[in-house]
């Protein structure tokens, strides 16, 4: 008997592991916020003296992702890129005012790759870009990261463990076209013409 009036008090109290149907979330998500899991910060860096180098030489710099410093004449043309772009080249165009957005996914991470293209090609066109050029980015892998992803302007750079729209357009939003040399004027592609880097 004992045991049917705890049955019965126990069935009265209710389940303590869900929830009824009417009950709000603990937290809403802000769609608009950076993705916390993903750790992003950005770091502002002081910019140092940047010389042209010998294309192709090796430049060693001050900081990973680089945010200045020495750097060959020419400077990549505004695309994604399937192969390291070598840093020589894409800290010239930060100096033009570029975004460069690196990855290092060993394991791949082509969806990711694919997202950020498509979110790039959305935003606005640059008006000081000619017509062949829609805005000053470069996007490339690069197994020299220390993270996953990485964009970098002229003296800052924002770390990323995953991918984080949101806190990449934050830095594009507050770092685009703040550069020494504020303008569009397509690069070179460092991966085919073979007499860049034989």
């Amino acid at each position: 008997m004992r045991w049917i009036v705890l049955a019965a008090a126990l069935a009265a109290c209710g389940d303590d592991t869900t929830s009824p149907p009417d009950a709000e979330p603990i937290a809403d998500a802000d769609p608009n916020a950076p993705d916390a899991a993903c750790g992003s910060h950005v770091t502002s860096h002081v910019t140092v003296p940047s010389a042209h180098v010998a294309t192709c030489s090796d430049v060693t710099f001050s900081t990973n992702p680089p945010t200045s410093g020495d750097h060959y004449p020419q400077w990549a043309k505004f695309q994604a890129y399937p192969a390291p772009v070598p840093r020589g080249f894409s800290v010239h165009d930060l100096e033009h005012g570029a975004i460069v957005v690196s990855y290092n996914c060993p394991g791949g991470c082509d969806a990711d790759v694919a997202a950020v293209i498509a979110d790039l090609a959305a935003r606005p066109r640059d008006p000081m870009c000619s017509a062949a050029v829609r805005n000053r980015f470069v996007v490339t892998p690069d197994p020299e990261l220390d993270v996953m992803w990485a964009a970098t302007a002229w003296g800052f750079a924002l770390e990323s463990d995953c991918l984080d729209l949101v806190a990449l357009g934050k830095f594009i939003d507050d770092h685009y076209g703040e550069a020494p040399e504020d303008f569009c004027t397509d690069g070179v592609d460092p991966l085919t013409p073979t007499e860049l880097c034989p």
